[in-house]
């Protein structure tokens, strides 16, 4: 089914061939999880091209493809290969090949047109089978049950790097294969970096901390955020804890397949910049999750994406006070017909005791 929905593409955009050489692209349309390969897709024949590392790994992953063995250069292979497949016009991955590949490839092979492609197999992926959702499902479940068990070491004093740390463990220990991203904990005025790096900030009683978590769970990932405090809040906190949270319920309420990313972000946006603090809120509401933490759709104001039943998406509004503190509440959510069904199961609770 997905060899046959990127053979579609073929004669819409009048190419021979594709080479797909993005990681996450050559796993979903092979099986193969290899570090290093090529795939060459037409309209007949699907070849992957791998060095001696991972021969006998191609033949277990990605049966339905054809070994290609790379015992030479990348260059000299494709030129063989594509004559032989009679290709002459080949679509490429623009935004994973680089400037210096393409040169190196298309010198080499001279009688081939190499044709920039855009988010090709990343349209594909974007809508999940049933059997992507419930390994989602499953990762986000795990992420669930990775902050429950932070709830029952945390206090104050501990440092962020102390409470990532506690997460990643559990999630290695209970099945994923790794961290999604680099793990944030943001205590007190970190909390106001979108992106902060945990490091030795304390996490002090009455102050925010911001927890984003996710894992990789049989190759696909994971994404949850809480804010929460130990201990008695400030009121200002606990305002804009409450923006957050009506704004991302407004955002969730109306997603559906049809919306769009536009409309989506801009009904979380709307709550925040009516609370007057619409200068805090600079990053996108959310992106879709899958075998990349961060891949299509997108929600924000420059998306250009309408939903569609079956893919997934975060949904993260946050307010960043700098020097202060920051909150940000984020729900992994699967996009129905007519809704949504929120995979993120943690409580969101202002006030942790």
């Amino acid at each position: 089914m997905r060899l046959a929905k990127v053979r579609e593409v073929l004669p819409k955009q009048e190419i021979d061939a594709l080479l797909v050489s993005q990681p996450e692209n050559r796993r979903y349309l092979s099986g193969f999880t290899g570090s290093a390969g090529l795939l060459v897709i037409t309209a007949e024949q699907a070849m992957l091209a791998t060095d001696s590392r991972y021969f006998e790994q191609v033949g277990r992953q990605a049966p339905g493809f054809e070994l290609v063995k790379v015992q030479g250069r990348i260059p000299e292979l494709l030129l063989g290969l594509l004559a032989d497949l009679g290709v002459k016009r080949l679509g490429f991955e623009s935004q994973h090949l680089t400037v210096e590949q393409l040169n190196t490839y298309s010198k080499a092979t001279e009688d081939v047109e190499w044709l920039p492609l855009e988010n090709t197999v990343e349209k594909i992926r974007a809508v999940k089978d049933e059997d992507e959702i419930d390994a989602i499902r499953r990762s986000a479940a795990l992420t669930d049950d990775a902050f429950a068990h932070l709830l029952e070491v945390i206090k104050p004093g501990m440092t962020e790097l102390e409470a990532a740390w506690e997460i990643e463990v559990y999630m290695r220990t209970h099945g994923a294969s790794k961290v999604a991203f680099d793990l944030i904990v943001a205590a007190g005025p970190n909390g106001a970096l979108p992106h902060a790096q945990p490091g030795d900030q304390a996490i002090q009683a009455g102050a925010p901390v911001v927890i984003d978590i996710g894992c990789v769970l049989d190759g696909y990932c994971s994404d949850m955020t809480r804010t929460f405090c130990l201990g008695t809040p400030s009121p200002r906190y606990l305002e804009v804890w409450n923006v957050v949270l009506q704004a991302q319920e407004a955002a969730e309420a109306m997603i559906c397949a049809g919306t769009t990313g536009v409309a989506t972000d801009a009904a979380a946006r709307d709550v925040i910049v009516e609370a007057g603090y619409g200068d805090f809120f600079g990053h996108g509401l959310g992106h879709g999750v899958g075998l990349a933490v961060h891949e299509k759709p997108g929600a924000s104001r420059l998306s250009e994406d309408t939903f569609e039943a079956g893919m997934s998406l975060t949904v993260e509004p946050g307010i960043y006070l700098p020097g202060e503190f920051g909150v940000r509440i984020e729900d992994l959510v699967i996009i129905g017909e007519d809704g949504i069904e929120i995979l993120s199961n943690t409580p969101k609770r202002p006030v942790v005791d």
